[in-house]
């Protein structure tokens, strides 16, 4: 069994109780009327001041939105009578943690509720051996109880170093094959409930990118953003916001057009429906889990 006293899960572990904090920070800052752009930007310093570094930009997602919102520049966007879904990363040194919160200002408990007793179920069954399978069919079921579909096409997964997705995939709904946890995995399982399809898709919207490849580029502009990006964000995401060179969204167009960064458009379900979100961080030990991110 890997040793879970060893400084790599020491930091995911400091990471996850950061933000714990900093979620129940944003929770409160929801409201009616409230900016988008106030709440990530409080969210991401607070993530620094705490010690650690964002593992990506804060994601808002409103009503059918799933996943990859944050505001851009000078965003002007404010909350309404919706279900906000905020997704938060935190990094110490690379190590991550991982949690999302659902919060209804719409009308539609129902929605947190299935998400909520959907991750409750699935912690519940995380120890070594477990197919990831399993956890799915919990998840599938639960949300089905409250008359809703499981977001299919978006899983847990894995934290590595610096790597926000790896494996093991873990599933939304019951699958035929997959992974089995073992002792050490760093997870983080996120249960997606929706009165729609049960199926996102891109939008137009892209405000959060990554780096795939670093290469040579003419443009001036456009390489002083790539080195920005090599040097602060690596291979994380980041957001356009975050970059401090002249005219961003230019350069980030040069770099994604040249395959040297990726973007990450909004996905969303069928407009009219909803989508609610909740997701923790785990360390698979010996005879269970511990969740790193809980309060």
């Amino acid at each position: 069994m890997p040793d879970l006293t060893d400084e790599r899960y020491d930091k995911h572990r400091e990471a996850g109780s950061i933000l714990a904090d900093v979620r129940a920070e944003a929770v409160e800052m929801v409201d009616v009327g409230a900016s988008h752009l106030e709440l990530v930007e409080t969210v991401e310093d607070r993530i620094r001041e705490l010690g650690g570094e964002p593992a990506f930009p804060v994601n808002i997602s409103v009503d059918e939105e799933a996943a990859h919102g944050t505001p851009g520049i000078d965003d002007a966007a404010t909350f309404g009578e919706e279900l906000i879904n905020l997704d938060v990363g935190v990094h110490v040194d690379g190590w991550i943690a991982d949690s999302a919160i659902t919060v209804d200002l719409s009308g539609n408990p129902d929605h947190v509720e299935a998400v909520d007793d959907a991750l409750d179920r699935a912690l519940e069954l995380v120890e070594p051996g477990v197919e990831a399978g399993e956890i799915g069919a919990a998840v599938e079921e639960t949300i089905e109880g409250y008359d809703l579909n499981p977001v299919v096409n978006l899983t847990g997964h894995g934290l590595g170093e610096y790597e926000q997705h790896t494996d093991p995939t873990i599933p939304n709904r019951a699958v035929g094959q997959s992974a089995t946890l073992e002792a050490g995995d760093v997870v983080a399982i996120e249960p997606f409930a929706t009165d729609g399809s049960g199926k996102v898709s891109e939008g137009s919207r892209t405000e959060i990118y990554a780096l795939d490849r670093e290469q040579s580029v003419r443009d001036r502009r456009a390489r002083q953003a790539l080195e920005e990006i090599t040097e602060r964000f690596r291979t994380l995401p980041f957001a356009t916001r975050w970059l401090e060179s002249s005219r961003p969204e230019m350069s980030l167009k040069r770099l994604e057009r040249q395959d040297v960064i990726h973007g990450y458009p909004v996905l969303s379900e069928d407009e009219g429906y909803l989508v609610s979100q909740k997701e923790h961080t785990v360390i698979v030990t010996e005879d269970g889990c511990e969740v790193t991110t809980r309060a």
